[in-house]
């Protein structure tokens, strides 16, 4: 059933709940959404991940279409209603935590490989949620992802824009990501302040760079200097830049994610 704002505050009053603020619980009310999100996550019914499932209004459409879900939720009051409403679905596993410190091979003993992943994502966490997804090195070939439209944004930010980032560099480098829907306040309940937006990402199946994450937070971490400053810890430097044809005195901003990918790889081959 799809969940509308009626349905959600009736669940919410079923299992004695109000909206965590602390934790940025904002609750998708639109189903039509809810199955485009599903469809671009799982278009051909593989596993698939899923992080912050709230009351479910994802995870419904995902078990309609997928052989196997695991959901990752920190609430431990939502978790309950999770179980309730889900647990007796053996498709279904419900690991309860920080999506953060979540382990990686338990995820992998309950999906296999490879899984795809869909989320919605809080605000304070989308960033650190994002880089783990992106620098993990599994086998992900597609992300559906809701976040606040600004943080949305960095996903397709160029090269030189003040959005330009680690995050940019390596859903752009690994992935395609294209804007799949937005979403209105309206769409959800509690209504936030601020509109949102689904970013689908499909893989390009590029080889993994284990140390490209690294790399990428030394290049950017102080956006002002250079590469020749930001950079000067890594032995063979000045040669791998001209190499590479590239000049010292730039900024990481200045460069392509394949520059920087090919910069990596000639410093930690």
């Amino acid at each position: 059933m799809m969940q509308d704002v009626q349905q959600v505050k009736a669940l919410l009053a079923r299992f004695g709940l109000s909206p965590n603020r602390g934790l940025g619980q904002n609750f998708l009310v639109d189903g039509d959404k809810a199955e485009a999100i599903a469809a671009a996550a799982c278009p051909e019914g593989g596993p698939v991940l899923e992080i912050g499932p709230g009351l479910g209004a994802l995870t419904e459409p995902l078990l309609a279409r997928a052989r196997r879900v695991c959901a990752v939720e920190i609430d431990p009051a939502l978790c309950q209603a999770l179980q309730a409403l889900f647990g007796q679905e053996p498709r279904f596993t419900l690991l309860q935590g920080d999506f953060l410190k979540a382990d990686w091979e338990e995820i992998q003993a309950i999906l296999g490989e490879p899984f795809s992943v869909a989320a919605n994502l809080p605000y304070y966490v989308t960033t650190p949620i994002c880089l783990r997804l992106l620098s993990c090195g599994l086998p992900i070939p597609r992300m559906a992802l809701m976040a606040q439209t600004e943080c949305a944004d960095r996903f397709f930010a160029q090269p030189g824009s003040r959005q330009y980032g680690p995050l940019a560099v390596l859903a752009q480098y690994y992935y395609q990501p294209r804007a799949l829907c937005s979403l209105s306040p309206a769409d959800y309940y509690p209504q936030p302040g601020v509109d949102s937006q689904v970013v689908a990402l499909e893989s390009r199946n590029r080889p993994f760079l284990p140390q490209f994450a690294g790399f990428l937070q030394q290049a950017f971490a102080m956006r002002r200097k250079t590469l020749r400053n930001n950079l000067k810890a890594y032995p063979g430097l000045e040669d791998a830049l001209e190499s590479l044809d590239l000049d010292p005195g730039c900024r990481a901003e200045a460069l392509s994610p394949q520059q920087l990918a090919s910069l990596c790889t000639a410093l930690l081959p």
